[in-house]
């Protein structure tokens, strides 16, 4: 994989899980989506300024389906997770000499669990989620855990 030199565009997401369809979503000029699984969880890719990037598409798309396979990887390990999960992406779209690459940047937050079981459940989740199967080995990946 390449590290990216120069950067050229990037784009910012943060998904959480959303536990009240009711909830208010976002204020204007901001793009709030709802995405959902084939298992019905519903997912809330939020506060994306007007007219998102392709990277910050594809970065929703990809948490969407990352922070689904973070609760399977914690439901496997027996682990309760935190109602308040999220997992924020920057993806970079840059060069390195005359190529184009994409690299990520995933911050995962779960509070109140021990840090070494946090990151256990980040790293199975890299290895379940379609997204970063597909990417694997093209896309320079740094995994983040917050657990504070």
């Amino acid at each position: 994989m390449t590290k990216i030199e120069k950067v050229a565009y990037t784009g910012n997401t943060h998904t959480t899980v959303n536990h009240d369809p009711a909830l208010q979503r976002g204020d204007y000029p901001v793009v709030d989506i709802q995405l959902s699984t084939p298992g019905g969880e519903n997912y809330e890719f939020k506060a994306v300024e007007p007219h998102p990037t392709a990277e910050q598409l594809f970065a929703g798309a990809w948490s969407a389906c990352y922070i689904t396979a973070v609760g399977i990887a914690a439901s496997l390990k027996k682990v309760t997770l935190p109602p308040d999960i999220s997992v924020d992406i920057q993806m970079d779209a840059g060069q390195t000499g005359p190529g184009w690459f994409l690299n990520a940047g995933f911050t995962v937050r779960l509070p109140g669990l021990n840090q070494e079981v946090a990151e256990a459940i980040a790293h199975s989740a890299h290895q379940m989620c379609l997204y970063s199967s597909a990417v694997r080995g093209n896309v320079e990946v740094d995994l983040n855990v917050v657990t504070v």
